[in-house]
Order: structure tokens, then sequence, then C-alpha cells
């Protein structure tokens, strides 16, 4: 069916979908589906920028389920999953079925890890992993419930057990520390498989993957899509069309699950449990080379390892080589009938292979790789190792064997899409050949007159940022601007420290509660924030793109700084340094690239409804006065632009005052 004739049509489609949902058809909208529709028609990709309330969902809902062949859609958030398969697929399905003469089936399917494990529920986990921690279960008999989180946990996950159809964690609400989940969960390498488990007939896991291996719509996350790509074995079911949703986060969730990491705490367990069912000559050995390990972790000091040092380099090889006598040992001692000792086999052989994997990759020093080492002061040093680029991996995983559309509100950065189509492994916009497939950008547009209902105000009198994230003159710049919103302030923040220190200062010198990102869960935050239009929340990273509050609480939103990566970014900085002996400018390609998807989204926080009024502030001067700030700029929401403090303390009081009326009212 093409987008705009056949029986039925996609414009009737795309209205009867709306409908049903309760929204209003919009242009931008209109747009989207029809390039969708030509894209999976074409069998070529699309990468579309679809701003706030455009209606993205339905835009490539209805030409998908249309073309009648099966759909993986891949979002980056919980919340968005959830909307898809509790609210839009549902009702988007019921719609189309008097047209369609059909009606589609979908279902969920993420990772293993995330659905519960019977046979871990009903026979524990290794003692190395207990920590006596289900010997809280036996107290509760005599004792009465465990005091701790973990144990009142443990027994929650107890109960949801016996109630659950899905298994899934994500509808456990409210949620269990990921402690407590790993005692229930297993991942792939650790499932007996299904054939082999007491449990194989009722694991939630395969019933998820049975489901998904009938539907015509599969939803599932950025991890387990990159988990398809990489891995040798398939994971997700062969399809025809694939939509990536909040695809400004895809890089980074490859890039995340393609990295490898060793810490004396994951080795010594992996020890741990091959000493129990390997002989003590082979146990020896990797105990020995364990040892060595842990001793030269101690020493590391943080930063990229261009090179490996010698001793470094020794130690690892004797892990890996170690490490590979126990998966010879263990391949040679399985014995299929003792299904208890088999699982321990198996969670010890999970174990070992990682050690074994990571360990190989570090030594063998690709170009292709970036390893270094990072001191945490609770969790001590790691040694990781992360692929330089996934465009490579992308471009030839995804691009090749099915149409591809990818959406979300930032894709267009700096005034064109060839930015995050590179990091994709995309040539530029109409120069694709033999190494790069063929695709089209397209800007929607937003529903939002930004330049009507927002303002772009750069502190540009302000000093530059520094190491200090308290700057005297910033946060008294960030007291004045709070003070004149009447609260009703989003603070984003390049680092907790910055986020830390700008909360006290605040709630010492104004009467406006502030949140603070860590008090509390984000979403109680989130929550709260919404509840009480005077209060203020401040935080890093996950709110920068994950607040979602329209209205009179969230009427200004304030950036300390620039959120270039940190200077120290081993993994950042190599890439920046790539793209230089490349010839090119690892800066823009890099750093400034990175800064402006954060700001564009951060900014997006503010409008988030077509009534909505505010102030985006931006607390760093360099805005306003370096040769970048204009790709920077150009990359946020199309708001009025301004360096007049005393024109945005006048909006600010104008609009708080006008939210009071309201209220009254």
């Amino acid at each position: 069916m093409s987008a705009t004739s056949g029986k039925p049509g996609l414009h009737d489609l795309l209205h009867a979908s709306v409908a049903a949902v309760g929204g209003t058809e919009r242009p931008g909208q209109v747009a989207m589906a029809e390039a969708v529709a030509e894209a999976i028609e074409g069998n070529t990709h699309l990468l579309v920028q679809a701003g706030t309330g455009t209606g993205k969902s339905l835009g490539y809902l209805v030409p998908a389920l249309a073309q009648g062949d099966r759909v993986v859609i891949a979002t980056a958030t919980l919340a968005l999953q959830r909307q898809l398969v509790e609210r839009d697929l549902p009702r988007t399905v019921e719609a189309l079925h008097p047209l369609l003469r059909r009606r589609p089936e979908f279902a969920t399917l993420k990772g293993r890890s995330n659905y519960l494990c019977l046979h871990r529920l009903h026979e524990g986990v290794p003692q190395d992993e207990q920590d006596g921690l289900f010997d809280q279960f036996e107290a509760v008999a005599a004792a009465g419930p465990p005091s701790s989180r973990l144990g009142k946990d443990l027994l929650r996950l107890r109960d949801w057990a016996d109630e659950t159809e899905s298994g899934d964690r994500d509808e456990l609400s409210p949620g269990v520390s990921d402690r407590a989940w790993a005692q229930v969960s297993v991942s792939s390498r650790e499932c007996l498989g299904a054939s082999r488990c007491a449990y194989g007939a009722e694991c939630f896991a395969e019933a998820a993957r049975e489901q998904a291996k009938l539907a015509e719509v599969i939803v599932t996350n950025h991890a387990l899509l990159a988990i398809d790509a990489i891995e040798g074995a398939p994971v997700l079911p062969g399809h025809d069309v694939l939509v990536v949703d909040e695809a400004h986060e895809l890089v980074s969730r490859v890039t995340g699950v393609a990295t490898g990491e060793l810490t004396p705490g994951s080795v010594g367990r992996a020890v741990r449990r091959a000493a129990k069912i390997v002989d003590e000559k082979v146990a020896d050995q990797l105990q020995t080379a364990s040892e060595t390990f842990e001793r030269l972790m101690e020493l590391a000091l943080p930063g990229r390892l261009e090179k490996l040092p010698e001793d470094l380099g020794y130690a690892l090889a004797a892990l890996r080589d170690a490490a590979r006598a126990v998966i010879t040992a263990l391949g040679n001692t399985r014995d299929a009938s003792l299904s208890d000792e088999d699982a321990v086999r198996k969670q010890a052989l999970a174990s070992i292979e990682t050690v074994q994997a990571v360990a190989e990759r570090i030594v063998q020093q690709s170009e292709y790789d970036v390893v270094w080492c990072e001191r945490h002061d609770r969790y001590g040093a790691s040694l990781r190792v992360a692929p330089l680029s996934v465009s490579g991996l992308l471009r030839d995983k995804l691009f090749t064997e099915r149409s591809v559309v990818l959406t979300s509100a930032t894709l267009k950065l700096g005034g064109d899409f060839n930015g995050v189509g590179a990091s994709l492994g995309l040539a530029p916009e109409g120069r694709h050949g033999e190494e790069s497939p063929e695709w089209k950008g397209l800007d929607v547009g937003s529903p939002f007159d930004y330049r009507r209902q927002g303002i772009l105000y750069v502190a540009q009198h302000l000093s530059p940022p520094g190491r200090d994230p308290g700057r005297p003159d910033m946060i008294d710049e960030l007291a004045e601007l709070v003070e004149a919103a009447g609260g009703r302030t989003l603070g984003l923040f390049s680092s907790m420290r910055g986020a830390q220190t700008a909360a006290e200062e605040i709630r010492g010198r104004l009467d406006v509660p502030v949140l603070l990102q860590g008090e509390e869960t984000l979403g109680e935050l989130i929550k709260a924030f919404a509840e009480d239009a005077r209060t203020c929340l401040f935080g890093t990273l996950s709110l920068w793109q994950g607040v979602d509050v329209p209205g009179a609480s969230c009427q200004l939103v304030v950036m300390d700084r620039i959120p270039f990566p940190r200077p120290d970014d081993p993994l950042m900085t190599a890439r920046q340094k790539a793209v230089e002996e490349a010839g090119g400018n690892g800066f823009m390609a890099v750093a400034a690239t990175h800064a402006a998807l954060l700001m564009a989204q951060g900014a997006g926080r503010l409008v988030r409804a077509t009534d909505d009024r505010g102030v985006v502030a931006v607390l760093d001067p360099r805005l306003a006065k370096a040769r970048y700030g204009g790709f920077l700029r150009t990359s946020m929401p199309d708001f009025w632009y301004t360096t007049d403090r005393n024109q945005v303390r006048r909006s600010l009081a104008a609009i708080d005052a006008a939210a009071r009326s309201a209220t009254a009212s």
C-alpha cells in the first residue's frame, strides 16, 4: 500500500487511530506517517525528528501495521514501552481492525535477566552469591519479617512470583533493588535452557519468546536490539521493519552493551564458583591469576591505557589462560542427569566465560577498542573495554536486511541530520554508496509555537565555568531566577556535586522547597515536583531527558553549564582523537555533538503542552560568545533568544503572576 493510495488509505487509517486514542491529528504526524510508509514500501531508511506533541507513536505505528509484515519497535525508556503496549497499540489495533480486516497481535520482549527465573526462586542461588540472604526467609516464621530493605524486597519477590503472569521486572511496582533482583534472575549465559530446566515449561522468559514469535509487532528495548546485533545467535525473531524510537539514545545503549568489565570482585566470584566443581590444580591456577590481578588493580591509576603496562598484560594473559582451562574442565565434567549440579556448573561457566572473553579482548589491544581503568570510592577499581565506535556495527547489522525508521525529538543537530547519521554509520544524506545505505532525513516540526511560548536566556555576563561547581556569580544568578519564577524550576546540572551545591545554597537563601536527585526515587521526586508549583527539582543526567511535567510546575529550566563530556572521559577523549587523526574536527564531532544532544533534550523539558510558557536559562556565557555556540543554539528548540537579564526577570515574574492568578481563580 502506498502512502497516498490503496484501500484503505493511509489517511483513513491514521484518522481512525488518532480518534481511538483521543488525540488530535496534526500536520507533522501526517507528514511522518506518509514518509514512514514510503520508506517501508521502498525498503529504504528514514530519520525523523518529531517534536514533543507531534504524536510520533501513531506516526510510525499506523503505516507499520498497515504494511502487514513483522515489525520490531525498540525504545529506550520503560515509560514509552508501557505507553505503546498499554495504550497506543491496543487502541490502534482495535481502530484499524474494521479497515484492515485483521487484528495484528503484539508482544513485549526483553533480555532474559528482565524476567523472574523460577529455578533461581525455588532452588536458590550459588552460596557465594547468597551472603546469607535467603536465610532471612527461614527467619520469618520464627522471628517475624526481616527489617532490612533487602530482606523486605526478597519477600516481596516471593509473594509477587505467585501473582505475576509475565514475570517481567518492570511490572513490579514499586520496584526492588538490583541486588535483590539478582537473586531471582539469570543472564542468558547462566540459563539452563528450557529443555534442561525443571521449570522450563513454566518459564516466563520462554513464554515471552514464544509469544513474540507469533506476534506481528514486537516491542523491545535498545539493549536487546544491541544484543541481537552484537551476538552471533539472533534473539529477536526475523522482521522486515525496524522502528527505533528515542533514537538519540541508541549509540550510547549499544556502546554500553558492547562494553566489557573486569573487577577483582567479579573475578573473585568466578573463582569461588569454579573452585567447587573443577579439580584442585585447575582451580589453583585460576586462584593465583586472580590474586595477581587483584594486587595490580589495587595500585592502578584511573585513566585510559593506550598501551597495557607489561605486568598487567601478563596478569590478564594468565587470567585468560586459567579461565580457558576451567572452561575446558567444566565442559568435560557436565552431567545432564544432575539438574542441581548442572545449574551450579552453568552459573560457574557463565562467570568464567565472561572473565575469559573480556581478558582476551583487553590483551589483544585492538585499535578498535578503548581500554581504561576506573576507581570508585565504594566499589574500588575496575578495568573496562569499549568499542572506539559502534557506527560500523550499526551500519552492518541494522541497515542491511530491513527498512529502518529512527525517530526522536532530537536528531537534527546544528541544522542537519548528518551528525547523528555518522554515529549510526550512515554517510551524509544524499551521498550513499556501496558502503552506506540510502537514507532520508525529515523534520516534521512541532505543534508548539516555541518563539511565542518560551525564551532562551544566556547569562553572558557570568564568569566562564571552571572546576568549581559552585561559582558564586552563577549561584547568585540562579537564586535571582528562581525567586523571580516563584520556584517552578527544573535545575539541570552537569555534575552531582554541582546539583548538591546549588540545592544547599538555594535552600539557605529562598523559601521554596528544593528536591535533590538521590534523596528519593526519581519517580517520587518528579511526582512531588509536579504536584507543588513552588517546588524546584535539581539533578543530573536522567533529569535532562526524563522529566515530562507540563503546566505551571515547570516554567524555568536552568542549565548550569554546557554539558560537554568530562575532559578525563577515556572513551569520549579517544573518539575525539580518532576523528582528529582522520582529518576531522574531533571537538565538533564528539564533544559538541554530545553537548548539543543533551541541551536539546534538556530544553525540551520546558514546553510540553500548547499553553506552557517559560524560560530556558543557560548559566554559561560560552553559549553566547564561543564559536560553537551557534551550533548548540541551533540544535535547541527555536525559542526567542536573549541575553538581557532584566527582561528575563520581568518575563518570569509575569509568568509567575499569571500562574498564581489562574490557580486562584
